[in-house]
Parts: structure tokens; sequence; C-alpha cells
């Protein structure tokens, strides 16, 4: 029986027609290995992973190895983009095997989800000291059947671990002098020769983006306290863009570089990456790399339905054979089949580009501002349930079965209130709003459900603080839209969401600032008064396009009726304001406490 056939995930098509018998994520899977009594293999990866494609070819396609899957073992496929809480509960079980976490992800668990072992990559014969993977298979095999009792304490041990891994909130959000100082931290992290950051001293380990802890450092509040943050951030962009990790032909950055001077690119090109990369360029005043990564998102992402596309392969067929980068490195593309796109459209994940596409269409050419509604509009119709919650992703307009995440929530939310600023639309601010409003539970900030079914039942939801990778954390975007949400003068209560999530992590953020940038950026809105920036009157007016180019917090530009239709609407911050004789009229506030009306653009600093 084929399961995957019509999964909503690419990654999971990818293996429907492999010889392992697999079962998507779900009860269905757990229930028969229970009624079987054998362990659980859960493999986890995405649609352009390359070691995922490769353990593919060499493990999930052979028939030997498939049988030996098939016997002992119910075998079980997830995409880490479309599942993410899966993944996070399955990371952190997988630490306590092996340092090296990574995708795909090898994990076995009892029927009840207990997790006894777990690994990565495992190749099909040993390369000492890694065992191949059908060793593996056998291994595990012999400890369920003859060592039962040990791999049941290990799977409880484990499970009460990963439980007592909680940490508690701090009392007070983080002081600016406190983020100030985690900000020269990571300044001192600066690899001086290359630019960019480098996980040990080394700096012998990849090079990855790492846009949240780049917009963390320019913040404009950091200016008086750590000066040199700024720079740093503009320096790594300048780097990138100079780069191998630039694709100067199609636009777009590619995942990382394995080399610290920038070079030798792995050449996935992820939504995620680019979506961030654009309001780092913005921030940084470089619209030529913006406006380049924001062409890739456009030209090569965004599917016909409007929504845009996970991520582009790394690997492309070339003369019949499989070629890893070599589409990328041909000085003539025109020839060439383009590597396939990992069409999903993630819900939190296009709320990031609408946020970005809007910012550089108010800033360098209109048709990202439509590109970031039309986005918006095709999200809003594929990725919402019937019964109005979100759905994580959808795959050919056809909604996946997976729950939201509070990164859905956030992300959207967040690009539907940057839609609202540059299109003055407030229809945009109220749907983000009602967002947010889903996820604050009397008890908590959580998705309506509560989180994904499964883990929930077996007791394996992650409990630790998530960083900040190449994207912000589901709750460091969503503390991010409630603090907009809050700057627009729709309620205290916002305000007071996005404290509860930085209160959480603050900790572990102030401990580990590189890991942490997108909830140390929220931080920074909370410890410092807020600058919003308000024109009403003509759109195109030389006071817009002033106000346009100043970084504040806040920047809208709206006519007289859209003005009065935010404040009709509940956003506080927009009462009150009118074009003043008819002429395009500026409010500069801060702390929503507004200077004097002006129409000189001169005045605008």
């Amino acid at each position: 029986m084929n399961r995957l056939a019509n999964a909503s995930s690419p990654y999971l098509r990818a293996h429907a027609d492999n010889p392992v018998a697999w079962f998507p994520w779900g009860a269905e899977a757990f229930a028969l290995a229970a009624e079987r009594d054998v362990p659980v293999m859960v493999s986890i990866g995405y649609s352009t992973c390359h070691w995922c494609h490769v353990m593919a070819r060499e493990s999930f396609q052979d028939p030997e190895t498939a049988a030996e899957l098939n016997a002992g073992f119910v075998s079980i496929k997830v995409d880490r983009e479309e599942h993410p809480d899966v993944d996070a509960a399955y990371l952190d079980a997988a630490s306590a095997f092996t340092p090296h976490l990574g995708w795909p992800l090898t994990v076995f668990a009892s029927p009840e989800g207990r997790v006894f072992y777990a690994g990565t990559y495992f190749p099909p014969a040993p390369r000492p000291p890694q065992p191949s993977f059908r060793q593996v298979l056998a291994a595990v095999r012999e400890a369920w059947t003859e060592r039962r009792s040990e791999v049941d304490a290990t799977g409880s041990s484990l499970r009460e671990a990963l439980a007592a891994a909680a940490t508690a909130a701090a009392d007070v959000p983080p002081s600016l002098e406190q983020l100030a100082a985690a900000a020269r931290t990571v300044a001192a992290r600066e690899d001086r020769e290359y630019s960019g950051f480098a996980a040990g001293p080394a700096f012998e380990t990849p090079k990855f983006p790492n846009t949240p802890v780049l917009r963390f450092l320019q913040h404009p509040a950091l200016t008086a306290d750590a000066p040199d943050a700024a720079g740093v951030a503009s320096r790594a962009l300048s780097a990138m863009a100079r780069s191998d990790l630039h694709d100067l032909v199609e636009g777009g950055f590619f995942r990382y570089a394995t080399r610290r001077d920038w070079s030798v690119p792995h050449y996935e090109r992820m939504l995620t990456d680019n979506a961030g990369l654009i309001e780092v360029a913005l921030a940084a005043s470089d619209d030529a790399v913006a406006t380049d990564a924001a062409r890739f998102l456009v030209d090569v992402l965004q599917l016909p339905s409007g929504g845009i596309a996970a991520a582009q392969d790394s690997e492309s067929v070339i003369d019949g054979v499989r070629n890893e980068g070599g589409y990328y490195r041909a000085p003539d593309r025109s020839g060439l089949q383009s590597p396939a796109l990992d069409a999903k459209v993630v819900t939190g994940w296009n709320g990031h580009a609408i946020a970005a596409l809007a910012a550089a269409g108010t800033r360098t050419d209109p048709r990202f501002l439509e590109a970031a509604r039309w986005a918006a509009d095709a999200v809003l119709e594929s990725n919402v349930a019937d019964d109005g919650t979100l759905r994580r992703a959808s795959l050919d307009e056809i909604r996946s079965a997976a729950p939201a995440t509070l990164e859905d929530y956030g992300g959207l939310a967040r690009g539907l209130l940057a839609l609202a600023r540059a299109t003055g639309e407030v229809a945009y601010a109220s749907r983000a709003r009602a967002l947010v409003d889903l996820c604050l539970g009397a008890d908590g900030i959580y998705p309506p459900g509560g989180g994904d079914p499964v883990l929930v039942a077996q007791g394996m939801q992650s409990n630790a603080v998530p960083t900040d990778g190449a994207s912000p954390s589901g709750p460091s975007v969503f503390a991010a839209a409630a603090l907009d949400l809050w700057r627009l003068g729709a309620g205290e209560r916002y305000r007071t969401a996005a404290e509860t999530l930085v209160r959480a992590a603050a900790d572990a953020a102030l401990a580990s600032p590189l890991a942490h940038g997108a909830i140390l950026e929220v931080a920074l809105g909370l410890a410092s008064a807020p600058r919003q920036l308000v024109v009403v009157g003509e759109t195109d007016a030389e006071i817009a396009e002033a106000a346009r180019r100043i970084a504040a917090d806040v920047v809208a530009v709206v006519s007289p009726a859209q003005a009065l239709a935010f404040a009709e609407a509940g956003f506080a911050l927009f009462e009150g304001k009118v074009a003043l004789d008819g002429e395009a009229t500026a409010y500069d506030c801060r702390a929503f406490t507004c200077a004097l009306p002006t129409t000189d653009a001169g005045r605008l600093t």
C-alpha cells in the first residue's frame, strides 16, 4: 500500500515508490507498531536536503534494506518543514545519542513514542567508526528482542530528562544594558578577516547567513551602548554579497558556505534565508542586494497560485546524472534543466516573505509589493481550514493535515501587518490581529489545539527554549507580531504577550545570544521606546517617500480615509491623524507621543 503518493509534501512524495512500507506521521503507525510489538523508525528530512537524497538512494531504495525495515520495524517518513514540532522533539531526544545533529535524522522509538536510539545519516557500508545502516538496524532489533528492559529504561529515562529540561521564565525582560552586552558578545565573535560568524574559535565550520542575529545587531537601540554592532551586520552582508554564496545570475543566496571565506556553497536556496536577507539589506540601506534577493523570491520561488515555494534544490539532472550544484556553477544555464522547487507553501515562511517583499516594494520596485499581496491572498485562500484556523502548509493548493504552529500564526500575522502598513489596507491588519488572538489562551500562548496531537499524547513535546537559526523560532516571530500590534495601538495585551515570550527565553538568549537573535530583537523593542511614523495624504508625496527611508519601528503611509479606517478598527496610533490643509502630513511619534505634525519632508530625520 502506497501511503505517501498523495502526501502534501514533495519530500514524502519523493519516497512514495520506495520498497520501504512508509507511513506518514500520525497515530496509525504507532498503533500498528504496538500491535506487531516492533519498534518504530522515524526518518526526518526535507525536500532539498542533499544527504537525505543520498541516504534514500543508498538505503531506502535498496530492496534488501527495505525488507529488513518492513520485517522488523514500522517506518515513518517526516518532512521536518511540514512538522517542525515533531522535528524539534526528536532533535532534543537525539542529542542524548549524538552531538552531530542534522538531517536526515534517524530515530528509533517504542510504540509508546519513547526514543531509545538516534543518529543522522548512516552509510550503506561501514565507515569506521560509523556503522552501516543495516548494522544499526540489526543492533536495534537485537536490543528490542533480547534486552527489552534496557531499551525501556533508556526510553523512560530520556523522556523524564526531556520533561525536566524546561526552564523557568525570568521575572522581567532583559534590560537595554543586558541586551547591549549581548550584542557586544556577538560582535566579538566576528570573523575579522572574512566577516560573519562561525561556530568555533578556529572558524573551521560552515558559515550560515544567520539573519536573525544580523537583524538584532542592526537595531537602532544599540547605537549608543554597542556602536560596532550594526557595522558587524553590514560587513557580513557585504561579504556574502561579494562571495560565491550569492547567485548573481538568478538572484538570491545559497544555504551556507562550507569554507570560512564564504566559498564552496551548499547550493540549495531557501525562502527563509532570502526573506531574512532582504530585511537585513534594507536596514543596511543596500537596496541593490535587497532587490536581488527579492527577485529570486518572485521570479524563481513564487508559484502560479501566488504562494511562495519553500526552497529550490541543490541537485539537478545534467547529462542524465544527478549533479549537486552543477546548474549553479554553469556559466550559461539556458540549456540546463533548473533544479526542482519544493513547492510546499509553508504558512509562516510565506509570512516572512510577505513582510520582506512588502518592505522592499515600498523602497525599491513596486512589483515586489504586488507579489507580497498576491502571496498573502494565496495563503489565506489555501492554508486556512474551514474552522478559520491555519494549516502548516499546502501543496498544489491542497491543505496539509499538519496543524499550524506558533511560527505560522506569528509569521503570517507579521507579514500581514507589514502589508497593511505598506498598502494602507486595514483588512490585513485586522486579519493579523485575529490570528494572534487565536493563540492567546487564558493559561498561556499556544496555537489552537495545543500542538501536534501525537506528541501531546506521548508526552514528547520539546520543552527546550527554541533557537533562532535560519529564521526566527515560533515564539520569537509570534512575539514580534504581538509587539507590532502594540505599536499600532491595538492594546496593551499584545505587549504583555510579547513580554511573556521574551521572559521565557531570556536566560537562554542572554547566555547564547548568537543562537537567539530574533527574540533578542523583540526584547530590544520592549526595552526601548518605539518610534512610530505615520504619513496621511498622497502616498507618492515627497514627505511620504522621505518617511519610507526612516528606520522607525512603524512606518505607515495612508490616505485620510485609510487613517480613519485604521482608527475605527481599533488601531489607536491612527486616531486624530489627518492631512492638514489637504497636504500630506507626517506624524513622528515616540512611545505614542507625537511631535507637531509637519508637511515639510526636510524635518524627517
